[in-house]
């Protein structure tokens, strides 16, 4: 049987990850990217779509939606801006997997994710991840990963700085080292394909061994 795939975000690090692997893969006959402009990539399976985010406009019809959208607030331009990618965009891409019949909603937000969050970039991440629950969606599936860790195009110092420092401290940090953005990808690749209802979040440290171990 067919499978579509939409997939917003497929210029950043996780998601550029991601669309390689989902037009790599037999098991998506075609993948839709969603974006702001459109990327230099070339495949027969993939459709790609301009969107003004934060509106999306109606998806097409899908079996999987995966939102890899985010930035920080120093490249957004400060708080409001930063929210309107990273909430805004993020529930408007459910709300519209859900209205096209999406049987599942895979996302990437970040580790300490709470609406009850005192810091202001994990309270937005866990108001996303609260909200894409709500729009009655069957599956959702929200990946926090630590600092990512992975070849930027774009220049993040203070992500340098603290990678530079995180790195050689990962046997002993535990959880809290560094994510391989890889393995992020592999691990939404590895958990849309068990298509498990309902709705669950993958922490960092199981992101890895998923990854790894490909279940």
């Amino acid at each position: 049987m067919s499978r579509t795939a939409v997939i917003a975000g497929g210029s950043g690090l996780v998601g550029g990850l991601l669309l390689k692997k989902l037009l790599d893969d037999d098991t998506w006959d075609t993948v839709v990217s969603i974006g702001r402009r459109e990327l230099d990539l070339e495949h027969p399976k993939l459709v790609q779509r301009l969107v003004p985010f934060p509106a999306v406009g109606e998806l097409p019809e899908a079996d999987d939606v995966f939102c890899c959208l985010g930035t920080t607030m120093k490249k957004a331009g400060g708080r409001n801006a930063f929210k309107v990618v990273d909430h805004d965009a993020v529930i408007q891409i459910a709300g519209s997997a859900f209205r096209n019949g999406a049987s599942q909603f895979l996302h990437v937000t970040a580790m300490g994710a709470s609406p009850k969050s005192k810091i202001f970039y994990n309270k937005v991440k866990g108001d996303a991840e609260y909200f894409v629950k709500a729009t009655g969606l069957p599956t959702t599936v929200a990946f926090r990963p630590s600092m990512l860790d992975g070849d930027r195009d774009e220049n993040r110092l203070g992500e340098r700085v603290g990678l530079a420092v995180m790195r050689p401290l990962a046997p002993v940090l535990g959880r809290f080292r560094p994510t391989q953005a890889e393995d992020v990808a592999e691990a939404m690749i590895v958990e849309a394909k068990r298509r498990v209802p309902g709705h669950r979040v993958v922490e960092a440290d199981e992101i890895t061994r998923m990854a790894t171990a490909g279940v």
